[in-house]
């Protein structure tokens, strides 16, 4: 048991297990589909679970290393292994994918098969993304979970799927060229794809600069920061429920992890040298898209932008350089998995039910919805940062690490504390409160188990975090030490 290895299980059963689901064929056999899917996903849950119980809070190094040649002719390997970083990104992926396949149980009718393991392979190349030490290999699996997310959109999205699909595949395809790019340089002076040996290697200020933009131009995008992040609120408002929940949950937060592994300490000078721009960034981003969510009138569309500002507080504490911005960064990164993930699967509850998302459209909704409408509030309030809730927590850290860093920092980022209260309330009160909108309305009817079911265990994650953070924290701590020494060494020839 002990020498099983466990990356490359978390990431090739869930892949097994959606190639064995699309073998069941046609919709004749859904049912079949469906209860595979299930049974994948959650044996997939299980083989990540080894990596939280196994894992040495106390060694900020790589675990579960698992190393193999692949292409030895251009010193390319099959190589994972992940520290305290990783392994709650993760467990999230393997969590989320069981949610999602729950979630779309009786509500995904047509091409059932091909819908859930498309989910289940595109988890397994995101696991795949969170566990590999090569360069290549990454890329690999960081394009290759773009086909997957593709499909999901654009054949079982809305109205204007195709527009959203192709402008979310171009913004992030030519993005990660350019990380290609910056690879292709690495070993070039390095003669290896290996990511011990793109730390050690150093390289003049100038050459870090264009090597952080090449990993800023990918990593940016998937966050997204601002001004790249138009392409979000269109895929999350074509995207079918479960497309949102895990772009929002897990796609994200590849790119915020990408600084984390690639960019940061690759080129720490660079990063150090450029913190002010992507501070300035990312500030924009909890100000400026907090007051975008505020206008808009379509609850999917709210959410989509909600995520970006409360991303702009990820990269801000990964850029001011200390333990608390670092940690409270990554503890922001599951707190938003959990707290979005639900708000969508919300949002997607009323959707299967009236087929609208329009905040206009509802009114009252706990006059009918009680049980609904109180997971709803609840999750609502985590995303305004509610202690005692995840979305408090991650904030709070990282508002503290600004203010070690600078007032002004600190300032401005606490100023989501009161607009994401305004734009979250304002959802709040106009879709779930006050007289009953109209019939259709009237009509609604509350939540069933499965739904019950999903929504609950979203909760107990959501106020487990914001409760005790402590389990997270201590996986998060030795790893988070370890990078911020090789950022403050200098990598200057």
């Amino acid at each position: 048991m002990a020498n099983l290895p466990f990356l490359s299980l978390s990431i090739w059963v869930p892949i097994v297990a959606g190639v064995a689901v699309l073998c069941t064929g046609d919709d004749r056999n859904a049912k079949m589909a469906r209860w595979l899917a299930l049974l994948g996903s959650i044996a997939a849950f299980l083989v990540t679970l080894p990596l939280y119980f196994k894992f040495d809070c106390q060694d900020g190094g790589f675990q579960f290393d698992e190393g193999y040649n692949w292409i030895p002719s251009f010193n390319i390997h099959y190589h994972l292994g992940v520290d305290g970083i990783a392994v709650p990104l993760i467990l999230l992926t393997s969590f989320t994918t069981v949610i999602v396949v729950l979630a779309a149980w009786e509500v995904i009718q047509k091409r059932v098969a091909q819908y859930l393991a498309a989910f289940l392979i595109m988890s397994g190349l995101m696991i795949g993304v969170f566990s590999a030490l090569d360069g290549i290999l990454f890329y690999m699996f960081w394009e290759a979970m773009l086909i997957p997310m593709f499909l999901i959109i654009g054949v079982w999205g809305g109205p204007n799927r195709v527009y959203a699909t192709i402008k979310f595949f171009l913004y992030t395809l030519l993005g990660s060229l350019l990380m290609l790019v910056a690879f292709i340089y690495l070993y070039h002076q390095t003669n290896s794809f290996e990511l011990v040996d793109f730390y050690a290697f150093k390289m003049p200020l100038n050459v870090q600069i264009w090597i952080f933009l090449a990993f800023f131009a990918a990593f940016s995008v998937k966050v997204p920061m601002w001004p790249v992040h138009t392409w979000l609120p269109d895929a999350h408002v074509e995207a079918p429920t479960g497309g949102s929940v895990v772009l929002a949950a897990i796609a994200l937060k590849m790119g915020a992890y990408g600084f984390l592994r690639f960019a940061m300490p690759i080129a720490p000078d660079a990063a150090h040298y450029l913190a002010n721009f992507i501070i300035t960034l990312s500030l924009i981003a909890v100000v400026y898209i907090a007051f975008v969510a505020l206008v808009q009138q379509d609850m999917k569309k709210l959410i989509a932008y909600s995520s970006i500002s409360h991303m702009g507080f990820v990269t801000l504490g990964f850029f001011i350089f200390n333990p608390l911005g670092m940690e409270g960064g990554i503890v922001q990164m599951i707190s938003h998995g959990f707290v979005s993930g639900a708000l969508f699967l919300c949002v997607g509850v009323l959707y299967d039910r009236m087929h609208s998302r329009q905040i206009a459209d509802y009114g009252g909704v706990v006059n009918v919805m009680p049980t609904f409408a109180a997971f709803a509030v609840l999750f609502a309030m985590a995303n305004t940062g509610l202690p005692g809730t995840s979305g408090f927590v991650g904030e709070f850290m990282v508002i503290l690490g600004a203010l070690q860093a600078n007032f002004l920092f600190a300032f401005l980022a606490a100023t989501t504390l009161i607009f994401g209260a305004a734009y979250t309330l304002w959802m709040v009160k106009r879709v779930y409160y006050g007289e009953v909108g109209n019939s259709h309305v009237a009509a609604l009817k509350d939540i069933g188990k499965r739904e019950f079911l999903i929504l609950a265990i979203l909760a107990v994650m959501t106020l487990g975090l914001g409760v005790y953070p402590k389990p997270l924290t201590d996986m998060t701590h030795a790893t988070a030490n370890n990078l911020l020494n090789h950022l403050s060494q200098s990598k200057l020839p």
